[in-house]
C-alpha cells in the first residue's frame, strides 16, 4: 500500500529491515541541490544540541568527497516532509545514493567513522 503526500513523496509499508522506501527525494522536496553522487540529509531543530554537531561532522564528510552535499532541513518549517518520512527525532540523518533514494537513515548524532561508511553504501548503490 501507499500514498501520495502533498510533498510529492510516495511512502510505502516498512519492509522487514525497518526501513522505508521513497520515492527519489530531490531539490523540490529538500529546499536545495543533491549531490551528484550522494547526499547526507539532516533534519534538525532550532533547540536541538545535538544538531549543531551533526552538522560539523556532516559538512566535513561531505567535504573530503567530492559530488556528495550536506543538505540541513529545518524540521519544525517543513512538517509535510516530516510526516512523509517518518522522521520522530531530530537530528535524524538520511543518506541519499545519487539518484535520491534513501540508502540510510539514523537517529542522534552520528560518528564520524559510521557516516563515511554510510556514504560508501550511497556511492557503491547509485
Amino acid at each position: 500500500m501507499s500514498t501520495r503526500t502533498r510533498t510529492g513523496v510516495r511512502v510505502r509499508g516498512r519492509e522487514s529491515d525497518g526501513h522505508e522506501e521513497h520515492e527519489r527525494l530531490g531539490s523540490a522536496q529538500l529546499g536545495a541541490e543533491p549531490g551528484e553522487r550522494a547526499s547526507l540529509v539532516q533534519f534538525s531543530s532550532a533547540f536541538c544540541q545535538p544538531c549543531r554537531a551533526t552538522r560539523r561532522i556532516l559538512a566535513e564528510v561531505a567535504e573530503l568527497v567530492d559530488g556528495v552535499a550536506h543538505i540541513e532541513v529545518d524540521a519544525e518549517r517543513n512538517l509535510a516532509l516530516v510526516r512523509a518520512l517518518g522522521i520522530e527525532k531530530t537530528p535524524t540523518v538520511l543518506v541519499l545514493d545519487g539518484a535520491g533514494r534513501i540508502v540510510r537513515r539514523g537517529v542522534g548524532m552520528p560518528r564520524k567513522a559510521d557516516v563515511i561508511a554510510a556514504l560508501g553504501a550511497a556511492v557503491d548503490a547509485g
